[in-house]
């Protein structure tokens, strides 16, 4: 970044299209850094509601609250509007909480217990959730329990409902001004700044796991992968559990290359987010680890010796170090006419090595 920190470029680039203003303008607190006002909204794709057993009119909704709360007996508390998502952990609906008046979305998790990995991971975003509150994180409104542990097989969680994700709003949108990728950015870089403060590393941040409304807000979620560092040293935690869908995985997590794991995992997912956000395609859609690589040093070059040196997997190594040399591609070429400080941000992003990476101690609190 030159002479100054990554947080200095990131101010530069966000302050390079506005017009010139006072000193004492440019000392106010970042989170004044947008003129909001200038900023078109975006086109959220409208979600298609999920079939159901029962239809959505009107006068069917009770029955559809029915259907999705079985015997619970907070349920009168919500009005179930329709079911907007459904996967192998259970489903979701949107509601309308009587109580507040607000919109939210319930996550219907099944047979909660019947899998110990799967209920670990339930429970690690639950207790994550309830601790990290930030308005660049998804709030955790209320957790719905059976009325005793013998019928304790389902939970609900209740969350603020969003429109949409970022992976849907880079599919719908072919017109995302730099302004768009700037306010995209500065959200996930304040929301991750507050994560790694906590000394809590996501590992699975993706477009997916963001969430997106129509007015640019952005918020993190899905925290089931999510791990916390108890000691001093975020930067000593050792892992070797999968982690990541593999497109946004950083090199570090592509066979265990490093002895330790640092909060660098995040910032190269942020990289990989980024990046498509101006391409509108995935940056390294690999088809297995080895074409994961392969991508990455295609883009990037072969990694220095010394980098190689580091790793401990012996056979990743041993590939790295037999690959034809490769020279990194300008990031110009591979993102043209995209603002040359942004593009230095990606660089630093998406450096191979985690050491060479910002952390997020370096982006203040937004």
């Amino acid at each position: 970044m030159g002479g100054g920190t990554f947080v200095d470029g990131v101010l530069r680039w966000f302050n390079h299209r506005r017009s010139s203003s006072s000193a004492a303008a440019a000392a106010v607190e970042s989170k004044h850094v947008f003129d909001l006002s200038s900023l078109n909204l975006i086109t959220v794709p409208k979600r298609t509601p999920f079939p159901s057993t029962m239809d959505h009119t009107t006068t069917n909704k009770q029955q559809l609250g029915a259907e999705f709360f079985t015997e619970y007996g907070e349920a009168s508390r919500y009005q179930v509007q329709e079911v907007i998502g459904k996967g192998s952990y259970g489903v979701v609906a949107s509601a309308l909480d009587t109580h507040t008046a607000e919109k939210v979305a319930i996550k219907k998790i099944n047979d909660v217990f019947e899998h110990v990995s799967d209920a670990t991971r339930i429970l690690r975003e639950i207790k994550l959730l309830r601790l990290l509150k930030h308005p660049d994180i998804v709030q955790i409104r209320h957790i719905m329990l059976p009325p005793s542990r013998r019928e304790f097989q389902d939970i609900y969680l209740v969350f603020e409902l969003m429109e949409s994700d970022l992976h849907q709003v880079i599919k719908a949108n072919d017109d995302l001004t730099p302004q768009h990728h700037q306010f995209f950015l500065y959200q996930l870089l304040r929301g991750l700044k507050y994560i790694h403060t906590a000394n809590v590393f996501h590992r699975d941040l993706k477009p997916k796991n963001i969430l997106a409304n129509s007015d640019c807000k952005l918020k993190i979620c899905d925290f089931g992968l999510a791990r916390v560092s108890f000691n001093d040293a975020p930067s000593t935690i050792f892992w070797t559990d999968y982690v990541a869908t593999r497109w946004y995985r950083a090199p570090e997590l592509c066979g265990s290359f490093f002895s330790k794991y640092t909060p660098g995992v995040d910032i190269w997912s942020i990289g990989c987010i980024f990046a498509e956000m101006l391409l509108r395609k995935p940056l390294f859609p690999g088809k297995n680890v080895v074409h994961q690589l392969d991508l990455m040093t295609d883009l990037l070059g072969t990694p220095s010796s010394e980098s190689i040196a580091r790793i401990r997997n012996e056979k990743a190594r041993r590939y790295l170090s037999n690959m034809c040399k490769k020279p990194p591609v300008p990031f110009a070429h591979k993102f043209p006419n995209v603002d040359p400080l942004a593009l230095r941000l990606l660089q630093r992003l998406l450096s191979f090595d985690p050491k060479d990476r910002p952390s997020a101690e370096e982006v203040p609190m937004l």
